[in-house]
């Protein structure tokens, strides 16, 4: 069955397993908090269901059983951003495909992540990943974070472009359904910590390996 190909004037993509991968962050994170309680050693399943959680706004009692849940998250969090500075890489040959959309759309960077526009703009030029990107909203410009599409709206203003001319680019279900709601075209990535079945079941006008195979499918 073939691929749809996309008529788009902006991308706008997700950060965490879309364009870098945070999986040395979360395990760093979630390292940290688990220490936090007592506990030395953290099962490598439960460092990535946390952030699958906590994207959802889902409940994570049951994986940290015993200590006080607000705490932990204080804690989690903030060991997370601290550690997105030295553990996230960004993915292979991702800076040259930047380099090749630019060419032929405009593009930038939504995040849950509550930081400001400026650690992520720092961030994304020390991974070679900034040159490209013209707009980077965060969790701290918006009222309410994805899967409200107040933060790609924001985007596509800034960009001079309107939001059904945009591609949402994301590796989990709550970046899709923040396309959905915005109006967008959607675009899963496999990179990240949300399996094909999930992202399947939100209907994606796309479901790609990673961001790389994404020129073949934009015009």
């Amino acid at each position: 069955m073939l691929k749809p190909r996309l008529k788009v004037k902006a991308i706008i993509f997700d950060l965490d397993g879309t364009l870098v991968d945070s999986r040395g962050a979360y395990l760093e994170a979630a390292e940290t908090a688990f220490a936090s309680t007592g506990q030395r050693q953290v099962d490598a399943s439960i460092a990535t269901e946390i952030p699958r959680r906590l994207e959802q706004d889902l409940p994570i009692d049951d994986l940290i059983t015993g200590v006080d849940v607000k705490k932990f998250k204080e804690i989690y969090l903030r060991a997370y951003y601290q550690a997105t500075v030295e553990k996230t890489r960004p993915f292979p040959n991702i800076a040259d495909t930047l380099g090749k959309l630019s060419s032929t759309a405009k593009l930038a960077v939504t995040t849950r992540r509550n930081v400001s526009e400026t650690e992520v703009k720092r961030e994304l030029a020390k991974l070679g990943l900034g040159k490209h990107i013209q707009k980077i909203v965060t969790s701290q410009d918006t009222l309410k974070p994805k899967p409200s599409p107040e933060a790609l709206i924001k985007c596509a203003k800034h960009l001079g472009v309107r939001i059904r001319d945009c591609a949402v680019v994301g590796d989990s279900v709550v970046d899709i359904r923040a396309g959905k709601n915005a109006g967008a075209h959607t675009v899963a990535v496999l990179s990240g910590i949300f399996c094909r079945e999930e992202l399947e079941r939100e209907k994606p006008d796309l479901i790609l390996q990673n961001v790389n195979k994404l020129p073949e499918f934009v015009e």
